[in-house]
């Protein structure tokens, strides 16, 4: 009820700000504030609002550097929140919990036998998912306590974990930094940054679920897609690439135009039954410029009118469509059952580091691994 009653009143004021006319500073409604948020080894763990101009918020905990919520109007101005989490810290810690709006890494997506080699040396990781290890082993990036730092000026908050030489299998000390920042043009900018003491692989991506209609109890299936992509990487039965780049024309992998994720997803196709639906890597258009910004996917939600750009500099966007969501657990009073959100994770490619013509993911000391992706938040009319 108090961070209702305060995020109210910062509207209110935003809005009083801009009936003064032009010489109203929007930077002023911007602000960055801490809670409680639960205990972790009998310490407290912190949730940090983000609020812009305009009354969109996201609420970022230091636990897995996770977006936990994320608000933006529908077509009516409206506000809800358009990403599944929970609201407790005891919810994420449940063992259960796949991932929701987590930071993922050191190495986010599958590592084929959870195994690579680096210059000549083999290493081998934990196998959490079948026979590979998924989104950093055991006890990955998401399961980890972060430390935060708030620049309520620049309506920002960066993130910081120190993973160890030898954490989960990895080589090397990794220092990763994740910085999430709302802008006043209805924008979610999330930079990440990493330096390493001996060359590994990196991968880092937010794994948020999103469900434009505001409703998490609803199904994802009639939302649109559209994915900026041309080919994709098939996958084996564990869902490990095969190293082809396969076209998606002909194929039920086809989202270049905006689709209904319901159309094709129950359609024939033995990629889709590995999966048990989409949750494949996408090879996205080429950027015009390293480090340059491209769009990836737009997501739109016919009923409410939320639209959701993605643009990335990464090279590869991961769909998954909720398939194996079975209403456990549970978050934000709702029951998060079969397809009730879906995850588009800007990433490099899964297994890459055992595909040597897939992009390069081995960070070597004296180098920066810097990504960025932007979420855009608009409305569209009515049909």
């Amino acid at each position: 009820m108090e961070h209702a009653v305060k995020t109210l009143l910062r509207i209110i004021g935003c809005a009083l700000l801009a009936a003064c006319g032009p010489w109203a500073c929007p930077a002023a409604c911007a602000a960055v504030t801490a809670e409680r948020f639960g205990t972790l080894d009998g310490h407290d763990v912190e949730i940090y609002t983000l609020t812009n101009a305009h009354g969109l918020e996201a609420r970022i905990t230091a636990y897995g550097a996770t977006l936990v919520s994320l608000k933006t109007p529908d077509r009516d101005g409206h506000l809800q929140n358009i990403v599944l989490g929970f609201d407790n810290l005891a919810s994420y810690l449940a063992a259960a919990v796949p991932y929701y709006g987590a930071t993922v890494g050191r190495y986010a997506n599958r590592i084929a036998a959870g195994r690579f080699t680096i210059d000549g040396s083999s290493h081998q990781l934990p196998l959490n998912d079948g026979p590979n290890s998924l989104h950093g082993g055991k006890r990955g990036f998401d399961k980890r306590l972060w430390t935060a730092d708030r620049d309520t000026s620049g309506n920002r908050l960066r993130l910081t974990y120190v993973s160890a030489d030898g954490e989960e299998g990895y080589p090397g000390e990794l220092t990763a930094h994740v910085t999430y920042r709302l802008g006043d043009d209805d924008s979610l900018h999330i930079d990440f940054e990493a330096t390493t003491t001996a060359p590994t692989p990196v991968n880092l991506a937010n794994h948020a679920y999103f469900n434009l209609s505001g409703d998490p109890g609803r199904s994802i299936v009639d939302h649109l897609l559209q994915i900026n992509a041309a080919a994709f990487t098939p996958v084996d039965a564990t869902l490990i690439p095969t190293g082809e780049l396969r076209p998606v024309s002909g194929t039920v992998f086809d989202f270049r135009r905006p689709t209904p994720i319901g159309r094709r997803i129950g359609a024939h196709d033995e990629q889709l039954a590995f999966g048990h639906g989409y949750d494949h890597n996408w090879v996205l258009a080429p950027a015009p410029m390293k480090g340059a910004l491209r769009r990836a996917a737009v997501l739109t939600d016919p009923g409410s009118g939320r639209e959701l750009e993605v643009d990335t500099t990464q090279p590869g966007l991961q769909f998954y469509s909720g398939n194996f969501m079975d209403g456990k657990p549970s978050g934000q009073g709702s029951v998060f059952g079969y397809r009730t959100g879906l995850c588009l994770e800007t990433q490099h490619f899964p297994d890459s580091p055992n595909h040597p013509a897939f992009p390069n993911t081995i960070l070597r000391p004296g180098e920066t691994y810097a990504e960025r992706t932007v979420l855009r938040f608009r409305t569209t009319r009515k049909r």
